[in-house]
């Protein structure tokens, strides 16, 4: 059954390995790791920790041996703070503008007359509505008798000459991936290759 190319990648979008990566991969030796101990470390509390953590057992100690009968009884003394001057002198104002506006006598008002003004309108706002009236009745009496006939052409404007030399060059690249023969592959052998130490690694490894 023949892929698409939607379904699966084409060989060269694959992801590729070095080749000099590959090999060191392949001929990896486990045997040549190094055993290594490990050494767990505990690690103590300093002065501080030690002196905080004493400090709040004996603060728990005292919560919990705490005896209320050593309380003493006390009694409490309210005590009435008399304003300042300030709040004094505040409040009087107060007081005095409520008095006037109880107290106000309306009779002492004069009469007025309220005018009220209309402003025409200047040349501006009158040409602009005269315009938009004339664009109104333009509308409304609009008369489809006076238009004439139009015929609609529709042009569906060929691909350029590289836009079909691209396309058969895809379709021709598509039809060659699902008519693949895999049979015209030849054989091929894959030698591995484990290259030895050279002398600057033999001579790390014995210093090591």
């Amino acid at each position: 059954m023949a892929c698409s190319v939607s379904d699966s990648p084409s060989l060269k979008d694959l992801p590729k390995v070095a080749t000099d990566l590959k090999s060191q991969l392949e001929a990896f030796n486990p045997s040549c790791l190094k055993d290594v101990d490990t050494n767990e470390k505990i690690v103590l509390p300093s002065a501080e920790d030690v002196a905080q953590e004493k400090q709040h057992t004996a603060l728990l100690h005292d919560l919990e041996q705490f005896q209320t009968s050593a309380l003493r009884k006390t009694e409490t003394v309210e005590k009435i703070v008399l304003p300042n001057a300030i709040d004094v002198a505040t409040e009087k104002n107060q007081k005095s503008l409520f008095d006037g506006i109880e107290k106000f006598d309306a009779t002492r008002l004069k009469h007025t007359e309220t005018q009220e003004k209309n402003p025409l309108p200047d040349k501006d706002v009158v040409a602009a509505e005269k315009a938009h009236q004339n664009l109104l009745e333009g509308v409304e009496h609009f008369d489809k008798t006076q238009m004439k006939h139009t015929t609609t052409e529709e042009k569906n404007p060929l691909p350029p000459i590289e836009a079909i030399e691209a396309e058969k060059e895809k379709n021709k690249f598509l039809n060659g991936i699902e008519n693949f023969d895999p049979t015209k592959l030849k054989h091929t052998e894959t030698c591995e290759k484990n290259p030895l130490p050279t002398k600057d690694i033999i001579e790390q490894e014995k210093t090591a």
